[in-house]
């Protein structure tokens, strides 16, 4: 018995588009902890990724490998100092010719330089100012162009809940993390017009390899004031990115969105 060829078309599953299909994001700080996490979900989706990396050239080629032969999607590392205004312009111009397009833009690049202000240096206040939130302005001014002439995209900030309850030893960091907050706004209010939307996530306690080094009790002490009870992944983070550079969020703009547990609330 032969089935006729319209039954065979209809009885064929459909197969159903991913959230970040035929899109090209930009991620900054993706070759470990949140931005890997981010880097890998967003391919998972099926998002073509261009990411930045310092200096670890093996590190970046090993996570091309693992991303495109595993996804199936286009994925190029740029050696790239995020928080250099000139290097973040190649960056972007770079990514423009070889992926035709930038769709999403997750500044995530960030360090850390703890110490009680009465000890920092004028230089830990300058590198930690210069990596976290200089390099959003430089990769944000350098995206423009694009977007403007795209009439599109979604630029996604990590700030973190210190930078809007504040943390003894990290004034540094935590002044950099709220000045990505006032950015990300003002940024909403200027480019919204031009179907350009600007959002934040402010992560809390995410477990990474950063996190590890801490003592058993020093997590403890962190999990126990999380309403939760626990830290977050890199994938809880990921997915609120997912969100915010998908046509989900399509009506959301100049927010922040805290991935934490409910420790700030």
């Amino acid at each position: 018995m032969t089935i006729p060829n319209q039954i065979v078309h209809l009885c064929k599953p459909k197969r159903t588009m991913k959230l970040l299909e035929n899109k090209t994001a930009i991620i900054t700080g993706a070759s470990r902890g949140i931005g890997k996490g981010i880097a890998n979900n967003y391919a998972e989706q099926g998002c073509n990724i261009a990411f930045s990396f310092a200096s670890s050239v093996d590190k970046a080629k090993a996570l091309e490998d693992e991303l495109s032969s595993k996804y199936g999607v286009k994925v190029k590392g740029f050696q790239s100092n995020a928080g250099d205004f000139d290097s973040s312009q190649k960056f972007v111009d770079e990514v423009v010719a070889e992926f035709g397009q930038i769709d999403i833009l997750i500044n995530n690049a960030g360090i850390t330089r703890d110490n009680l202000l009465m000890r920092m240096s004028e230089e830990q206040w300058d590198e930690v100012m210069n990596v976290n939130l200089k390099s959003v302005f430089n990769l944000t001014k350098a995206s423009l162009r694009t977007f403007l002439k795209q009439r599109s995209g979604s630029i996604i900030n990590m700030s973190s809940v210190v930078g809007v309850m504040g943390n003894a030893g990290q004034s540094n960091y935590a002044a950099s993390k709220a000045g990505i907050i006032g950015f990300s706004k003002s940024m909403a209010k200027e480019l919204g017009s031009r179907n350009v939307r600007c959002n934040v996530i402010t992560p809390g306690f995410i477990e990474t390899e950063m996190t590890a080094e801490l003592g058993e009790d020093s997590l403890k002490k962190w999990t126990d004031g999380i309403p939760l009870k626990r830290g977050g992944t890199p994938e809880d983070v990921a997915n609120a990115c997912i969100f915010l550079g998908s046509d989900m969020s399509n009506y959301v703009n100049g927010q922040v969105l805290s991935v934490c547990g409910g420790m700030l609330m």
